[in-house]
């Protein structure tokens, strides 16, 4: 359990128990039910990561919307862009082992995250990865009903495959670059989990 979890949870849960007590029966419901999905919501669960050697996990749990090639900072490579709802974990997790090498937020708009727009206007915190075999990018990137995007991680940390390094809050997007080299190993609407799932292989960082 993320420990966010608390502070959001623990009101409505409160309030709903000071209805329960004065009688309102619905309300009270209401704000229980409310409290009880905040807990679901910010669930944190360990996972198996995989040990394959050149395999590269999947940052986010949810499914794949859009697999394309495209440039980032001039050099082609492969996007796969993950949608998380608000049924999945919302926690994050480093793709490869490496060394982050910057961490940039960008404030944007709140697009709805299964939109190709939401890439490149939303909210978003950008995050680079130095490894053995060169660079890789993945953005954490708000929705419209995400409105916080959280990284755990500073600039110069290093990192192992599957850790985790952030969050983003209620409904969302993550987006990942690959070099062209790299082989990606799932399809649109795939169902990935974060830090379990293989993504794609990339030799160069065996």
């Amino acid at each position: 359990m993320v420990k966010d979890a608390y502070k959001f949870a623990l009101p409505p849960l409160a309030a709903g128990v000071i209805c329960f007590w004065a009688h309102w029966n619905w309300p009270g419901g209401v704000l229980v039910f409310l409290g009880l999905f905040v807990f679901y919501f910010f669930r944190d669960p360990d996972r198996t990561i995989p040990s394959d050697a050149g395999a590269v996990v999947s940052p986010a749990d949810g499914h794949v919307v859009e697999i394309v090639d495209e440039a980032v900072d001039t050099k082609m490579g492969h996007r796969v862009s993950i949608f998380l709802s608000i049924w999945d974990v919302h926690v994050q997790r480093a793709p490869v082992a490496g060394r982050i090498s910057s961490v940039v937020y960008r404030p944007g708009k709140f697009y709805g995250a299964f939109r190709s727009a939401a890439s490149q206007k939303n909210e978003q915190n950008v995050i680079s990865l130095e490894t053995a075999g060169g660079s890789l990018v993945f953005k954490q990137i708000a929705g419209a009903i995400a409105r916080r995007v959280l990284c755990w991680k500073d600039e110069g940390q290093e990192v192992s495959r599957g850790e985790r390094v952030g969050m983003i809050r209620f409904g969302s997007r993550v987006d990942i670059w690959l070099p062209m080299e790299a082989e990606i190993l799932v399809r649109r609407g795939q169902k990935l989990k974060g830090g379990a799932s293989i993504l794609a292989r990339w030799n160069s960082i065996t």
